[in-house]
């Protein structure tokens, strides 16, 4: 008989296969009796998924947990047949048939492995599943594959089929969370596994091959067409028959998922991330841990509520879709308690609180005159609000007031309240751009900073995590703290193994962080008397709106809390000429406030610093309540 040239490379490629197979065989066997690691296979009979994390909030209440979705177990007798012949048709069609590993399939995936070089694809019978899910990890090695087919072997000959397949099915992972079937039953169709149709059956056993790609709830569309895989797998293995499988196809995910309200899912889902960092996930979703956090759930509740019904009525009038976020925190200890990262979880896991970088616009002006004042100037200096051309190396810059009118001499005191451009400009043209630079890195705005006369209108980019903790400095008598919401975390014994470092750095002089916050005091004195109901303490704040209205901000401290909040769309286009954050983030803002219940009702300022009435266009002194004009400063 006469054999061409690729068939003697097959029958050579089988030898060495077959050689490299037996050896590895060998070599787990070895390193499984010499590792001296007795299996104690009783975990299938009784297996505990672990204690959820909780998450505690400022008063030690419980607000969220962490856990793996696992539901009390199901007897296989209660599992409908079309869900078992699903799962074998899809994973192991052979189950009922070997000892534990399918030889065919272990030549198969060897040849592949061979090809590659290394373990691109498995020969895993539901045993071996089973085995991995219980006693090893996910990392694939070629000893690895080997103890696990050793393992089957040996769970095989302890167990019985219906024990093997039983514990497999309330174990197997599906995605989101979800592990076992009757999990999946009822967070996919919020049914009992006993009342899954053929359909549902199929999707669950199809989606167990990569959760990550398959799972309905992350991505629908995929994994109705798996479904149909398996519907075809089982009329191949004869489990149904063409026209039941027809049908199947015909029918809708019909997707029920259980919605429930949980808090600040935003937050929740940033402290997730970085506890999986910190511990690894099986610690942090059965380990027990204690997780203290700084939330406060009234506050919590009041931000989520007041940021929704204003952004809702955005929406409306703008008929787009709007968006935005709010960071509030405690002023001396730069404790987050409050965070809204989007209008909805569900639509987008971003955190804009966090993770959307916005131009910062007039909001960054305190900073510019904060750098003023310690250069040597005074609130009670002036300058001309009047047309400015700017030549910047081969630049020019020609600044504008957002109202396009000028109104000649003004003080800076006046500048900065009114949130004047022209005047703003001519301040740091006075003292160089680059200490303005020096000092927004002291307040730890990380930009990119360049020194152009630019960015005395918040030509920088900037979270609202930056903005809440730079504004917090005017109320904090110019100390900087580092917002954070993690203070520490407890294993299920007790002992702390985190703790948070609070950052914290005096960047201006309390005088002048007091003389400034005066300033920003103004502006919410005008409106305070044209509002019928106002804040129960005193409050500081600055508006900032950037370039055709792409962002608008509005932050505020009151003597215990400094909140900002931003509005605008994702992908930073014009909301409209005449979209000012009196109308967009200030209401926010104000909602939160004034349902917030304060101890502390004024703020306090350096005994050193003297307190003048002052004209705040010509800056001289003048009797305290002569005209509206005439303002009481601290200098």
């Amino acid at each position: 008989m006469k054999y061409a040239v690729g068939d003697y490379l097959k029958f050579l490629r089988i030898g060495i296969t077959s050689s490299v197979l037996t050896g590895a065989f060998c070599l787990g066997f070895l390193t499984f009796i010499f590792d001296r690691a007795p299996v104690d296979f009783s975990v299938l009979e009784q297996y505990d998924p672990g204690k959820p994390s909780i998450l505690l909030d400022d008063q030690g209440n419980e607000w969220g947990r962490f856990q793996l979705d696992r539901r009390n177990p199901v007897a296989l007798s209660e599992m409908p047949d079309h869900l078992i012949n699903a799962f074998v048709a899809a994973e192991d069609w052979q189950f009922f048939n070997h000892a534990g590993i399918s030889f065919k399939g272990i030549i198969r995936s060897s040849l592949i492995n061979l090809y590659h070089g290394r373990i691109v694809q498995g020969a895993s019978t539901i045993t071996q599943q089973l085995v991995k899910l219980l006693f090893f990890d996910s990392k694939r090695t070629f000893k690895r594959k080997v103890q696990e087919q050793l393992y089957a072997v040996l769970v095989e000959r302890q167990f019985t089929k219906e024990q093997i397949l039983e514990t497999y099915l309330n174990h197997v992972y599906f995605g989101c969370g979800i592990y076992g079937v009757q999990a999946a039953a009822q967070r996919f169709w919020n049914c009992s596994v006993k009342d899954l149709t053929l359909e549902q059956s199929a999707m669950l056993a199809g989606v167990v091959k990569s959760p990550g790609h398959y799972c309905p709830l992350w991505f629908p569309l995929s994994g109705q067409q798996r479904r149909d895989i398996i519907l075809n797998q089982m009329v191949k293995k004869h489990f149904i028959d063409s026209d039941s499988c027809q049908k199947a196809k015909e029918k809708p995910l019909e997707l029920k998922e259980q919605k429930v309200k949980v808090l600040a899912l935003h937050l929740k889902e940033t402290l997730r991330r970085r506890l999986e960092e910190l511990f690894g996930k099986q610690k942090l979703y059965s380990g027990g841990l204690k997780i203290k956090t700084s939330l406060n759930q009234k506050s919590q509740r009041i931000a989520e509520r007041s940021f929704r019904q204003h952004v809702t009525k955005l929406k409306k009038e703008l008929g787009q879709e709007i968006e935005g976020g709010l960071l509030s925190v405690e002023t001396k200890t730069g404790q987050i308690k409050a965070m809204v990262g989007g209008f909805s979880f569900d639509d987008s896991q971003f955190n804009r609180a966090l993770q959307a970088t916005r131009q910062q616009g007039s909001v960054f002006k305190p900073v510019l005159y904060s750098a003023a004042l310690i250069d040597g100037m005074s609130f009670l200096d002036t300058a001309v609000d009047e047309p400015l051309t700017v030549q910047h190396g081969n630049q020019i810059w020609e600044p504008r007031n957002h109202d396009r009118q000028y109104v000649g001499t003004i003080t800076l005191a006046k500048a900065l309240s009114y949130s004047n451009n022209i005047v703003s400009a001519k301040t740091i043209l006075a003292i160089g751009p680059q200490k303005v630079v020096d000092l927004a890195k002291k307040f730890r705005i990380k930009g990119p900073l360049y020194p152009y006369p630019s960015l005395a209108l918040g030509c920088v980019d900037s979270t609202l995590y930056e903005v809440t903790g730079m504004f917090n400095v005017f109320a904090n008598d110019g100390c900087y703290v580092k917002p954070y919401v993690l203070e520490w975390v407890k294993d299920r014994w007790g002992n702390k193994i985190y703790k948070a470092e609070i950052e914290q750095e005096q960047v201006i002089p309390s005088r002048v962080a007091h003389q400034v916050a005066q300033v920003l005091s103004f502006g919410l004195e005008r409106r305070r008397k044209y509002a019928k109901r106002w804040l129960d303490s005193s409050a500081i704040n600055k508006t900032g709106t950037t370039n055709d209205s792409r962002t608008c901000w509005f932050a505020g401290s009151t003597p215990e809390i400094t909140t900002a909040v931003y509005i605008g769309f994702d992908d930073n286009r014009p909301m409209g000429s005449t979209i000012y954050p009196v109308y967009t983030a200030y209401p926010i803002w104000f909602a939160y406030h004034k349902d917030l219940s304060t101890k502390t009702k004024e703020f306090s300022f350096d005994p050193s610093l003297t307190r003048v009435s002052f004209n705040i266009n010509t800056g001289k002194q003048a009797a305290e309540g002569s005209g509206p004009d005439v303002f009481s400063l601290l200098v």
